[in-house]
């Protein structure tokens, strides 16, 4: 009889082979244990990150506001931008209004655009375009420089030099000044210098009144290059004192 002890069965306990059995089940049920809590830990890991950046930027001082950039300013400061914009030192970055403080800054006249962008992890840019006056006119007695959108947008003292003058009757639309403007900018620069103002009536009524006393009957805008090359050449061929080029396929003088 062969014993126990030499098959590798302890008296009255498991042999070899069940032993290794348990062992491997115990081995799997452990590897099932860790994967389960290792999602869990997962799960918790990723809330905890989610929850410290949620509070990073939405909560903390680590994200706030410290700069704010202006560029693009020029006859407006810097700082008066900054303090139009409304945004405080400390405020947490992603909490700002960008449209919100683009929408303040735009209903400053000088301001024709803005854009208004986060810089991580501190700061602020705005960034704005100003009206640029392609021409004076008077209202109400004071000169005004407007854009080439014909907005009306700053005061002078006094006439600038080089600057066109737009002469209109009171209660002139805005459509009308936006026309003018549209002619203003068309003009080559030599046909310009030799213009006194600009006469506007209506939105097809504008005409130049040159500094030698001639009139030049514009009509609207449309085609305005195509009428400043016609006008160059009658200035240069014919001696009249009217120009119409308001149909710049047919000029007439007179």
């Amino acid at each position: 009889m062969v014993s126990l002890r030499r098959r590798g069965v302890a008296p009255g306990g498991p042999d070899r082979a069940t032993r290794r059995s348990r062992k491997r089940f115990a081995r799997r049920q452990w590897r099932r244990r860790w994967l389960a809590w290792r999602v869990v830990l997962v799960g918790v890991l990723v809330l905890a990150l989610v929850g410290t950046g949620v509070y990073a930027v939405w909560f903390s001082s680590w994200l706030a506001v410290r700069t704010v950039d202006v560029s693009g300013a020029q006859t407006v400061k810097a700082e008066a931008i900054r303090s139009r914009s409304g945004i405080h030192q400390g405020e947490q970055l992603a909490r700002v209004d960008l449209a919100a403080v683009e929408a303040r800054i735009a209903s400053l006249a000088v301001v024709r655009s803005v854009d208004v962008t986060r810089q991580w992890p501190h700061g602020i840019l705005i960034s704005l375009e100003e009206r640029i006056a392609v021409a004076v006119v008077e209202i109400g007695g004071s000169l005004r420089g407007m854009d080439r959108d014909g907005v009306v947008f700053r005061d002078f003292r006094s006439p600038p030099p080089g600057l066109p003058r737009i002469q209109t009757e009171i209660g002139t639309t805005a459509d009308a000044l936006r026309e003018a403007a549209e002619v203003v900018t068309a003009l080559p620069e030599d046909l310009s210098l030799r213009v006194d103002h600009v006469d506007v009536q209506s939105v097809d009524e504008i005409s130049l009144v040159l500094k030698d006393g001639r009139t030049v009957v514009w009509g609207s805008s449309s085609e305005s290059q195509t009428k400043a090359s016609v006008l160059a050449t009658l200035l240069a061929t014919v001696d009249a004192k009217t120009y119409d080029v308001s149909v710049p396929s047919k000029p007439t003088t007179s």
